[in-house]
């Protein structure tokens, strides 16, 4: 475990407990103070009613209740940021200790069985790289860091990518800061709030017209029934603003939910209805990327695009929050009846309803105005958090993985078509345990683009394929590797490593395997090398099939210029090295029976293999394979 990362995350833990603890025992505190601030509230109002006292006394306890609930809500708030950050350190120190699978989000949505490796590399679902990296609290940046390890990258974008990592990577607070603020943003529809803020927005010059009308005209009404202690003007005031009102809700609704009123009469579930905490959070997670102080290009880039016309994206998106609050809090009209209850003046609630009224357009006109402001940099400021959580999450797992080199970048400027490299030194699979994981060098380039690898069953023939592939995705989507040392060129991978049968689609595994490698040579065929990663190549054929099969596709990739393994149990298989020397050399997987057990070392070494295991297999797990006769 890395003694660094995992001493930065006990320390934190512990001053966040010691945190939570103090806030947990002021709740305690809060919690009594309310309860007796109402049990003060009752026997005045008991006063009140037996004894005829001021019925104003009851505003001091109902004032000091009301501000013990805000600093309650504080500490409740404090406290929940605390357990948070706890959670985010505890799943830290879980990945340090390899305890790490089946924790955290595991990308399923974004697998597909068409994907030419993602599936055969385990990028995604229970125990994947996804579930590994992934630090992103919002739906966006789950999709950008997918798209990372699922399209790789350009040897510029690599680069820029690496040197935003490196930045990212000591910065602990941020981290945690976006953790924390982003906890809850997953609820979000990010689509329709997307669609809602691009959507063009309604003309509201009549709203606006009678806004203005009847905002002077709500006000004069109520001096005047202040002043004559009549109540007939306010009311006729108020019957013509419901009805124009009435006739305007389509307008405002259209307004608050990107709708067409044109089309439908049903504006239930707006946009901002009940999105006022997400907004919040929003906000919270933009406020972070917005304080913090980049110095690298690319950061700094990413950070000004949170700013535009002098308001910071935080603002715009609390405003909105506030905006959707209020919108929300127009619908509630409990304040009429209580109006009515605790004065039992019918002026007060006609005043109450009719300044609740004009609140509506006036949010409404205030939406229209915010869309018209910053509708247009929505989709900016979310792709622009969800490449920060890219890139924060590949940043954690270097912190966590100190000794996980960059790899180089090798592409020929001068060339159309770079030259297939892959040259990796004792790499490593980082979805293995530490303390299962064995080191292997993979050396691939002009003069050896291919290595047949045989060996016995469960001698670490597909576990190589697996580490070859992942630590190219990895390299691939700007990320350190597991491995002393890897050099690369720009490199599309491509496997078989879980090709399927369907006995829905009636497809044969083999049919599976044949189309796959089919996508593969067309790949091979394009601007970017292919590295393929072959698995038992066409075992669903007999022997003779196999060896012909394999030695025509695999003299067809080389010719193309890609470079790649394959495996191997059928040793007749190995004498396509032989055909497609020097381009290709055989290395294997060794084993050995220790009593009745078969031992593995799991290390490559030069040549075919020259034995099988199998029978040993079979026999240990109590089969009789006795030779008849």
């Amino acid at each position: 475990m890395p003694g660094s990362a995992a001493d930065e995350y006990a320390a934190r833990i512990a001053a966040r407990t010691a945190t939570r603890d103090a806030l947990t025992a002021a709740d305690a505190r809060y919690a009594q103070a309310r309860l007796a601030t109402f049990a003060g509230f009752l026997l005045l109002l008991f006063c009140v009613w037996r004894f005829g006292l001021g019925f104003w006394s009851l505003a001091i306890p109902a004032v000091v209740f009301v501000q013990l609930v805000r600093r309650h809500d504080v500490v409740l708030r404090a406290r929940d940021t605390a357990a948070r950050a706890i959670a985010f350190y505890e799943r830290g120190l879980d990945r340090l200790a390899d305890r790490w699978a089946g924790t955290g989000e595991t990308g399923e949505r974004f697998r597909s069985d068409t994907h030419v490796y993602a599936n055969d590399l385990d990028l995604f679902g229970h125990g994947s790289l996804f579930q590994l990296l992934s630090l992103a609290r919002t739906a966006a940046g789950e999709a950008t860091l997918a798209r990372w390890l699922t399209t790789p990258a350009g040897p510029g974008e690599i680069r820029s990518r690496q040197a935003a990592v490196d930045e990212l990577t000591p910065l602990m607070d941020l981290r945690e800061g976006l953790a924390i603020a982003g906890a809850d943003l997953r609820t979000v529809k990010t689509d329709r709030l997307l669609d809602w803020a691009e959507s063009p927005v309604p003309e509201a010059r009549t709203l606006r017209a009678f806004t203005r009308i009847f905002t002077l005209a709500v006000f004069g009404a109520a001096v005047y029934t202040v002043v004559t202690a009549t109540w007939w003007t306010l009311a006729v005031v108020f019957g013509l603003q419901v009805l124009v009102l009435r006739q305007l809700r389509h307008q405002m609704s259209a307004i608050v939910s990107g709708r067409d009123p044109e089309t439908t009469a049903d504006f239930v579930g707006d946009a901002l209805t009940h999105r006022t905490r997400d907004l919040d959070v929003a906000a919270g997670l933009l406020k972070h990327l917005e304080r913090q102080p980049f110095h690298g290009q690319r950061l700094r880039s990413l950070r000004d695009r949170l700013t535009a016309d002098g308001m910071a994206a935080s603002e715009a998106i609390g405003r909105l929050g506030r905006l959707g609050q209020l919108h929300d809090s127009t619908k509630n009209t409990t304040l009429i009846p209580l109006g009515l209850f605790l004065l039992g003046y019918l002026e007060t609630a006609l005043v109450v309803a009719a300044t609740l009224q004009m609140v509506q357009p006036h949010v409404a006109l205030a939406v229209s105005r915010w869309r018209h402001a910053h509708g247009p940099r929505v989709r900016v400021w979310f792709d622009t958090i969800a490449e920060f959580e890219a890139l924060v999450s590949i940043a954690g797992y270097r912190f966590e993985h100190h000794d996980d080199p960059f790899p180089e970048i090798a592409d020929d400027a001068d060339g159309d078509r770079p030259s297939a490299l892959f040259h990796g030194t004792a790499m490593g699979h980082p979805l293995l345990p530490a303390a299962e994981m064995v080191r292997n060098d993979v050396h691939l380039d002009e003069g050896t683009q291919l290595l047949i690898v045989s060996g016995s069953n469960m001698s670490g023939k597909s576990t190589l394929l697996r580490t070859v592939g992942i630590n190219a995705v990895l390299a691939l989507a700007g990320a350190p590797v597991r491995a002393g040392s890897l050099r690369l060129s720009p490199l599309m991978p491509g496997a078989t490593l879980r090709i399927q049968d369907s006995l829905l689609e009636g497809r044969s595994r083999f049919y599976a395997e044949i189309t796959r490698i089919r996508q593969l040579s067309d790949i091979a065929a394009g601007p970017v090398p292919l590295l393929f990663l072959l698995d038992e190549l066409f075992h669903g054929t007999n022997s003779h099939d196999r060896v012909i099969g394999s030695a025509g596709v695999l003299r067809s990739l080389l010719d193309r210029g890609a470079i790649g393994l394959v495996t191997t149990h059928d040793l007749a298989v190995t004498a396509v090295g032989d055909q497609l020397s020097p381009r290709a050399t055989n290395v294997h997987f060794d084993d050995w029976l220790d009593g009745d057990e078969i031992r593995f070392d799991y290390r490559m070494k030069p040549g075919p293999v020259t034995r099988s295991n199998a029978l040993a297999l079979m026999r240990a797990v109590g089969l009789d394979v006795a030779a008849s006769g």
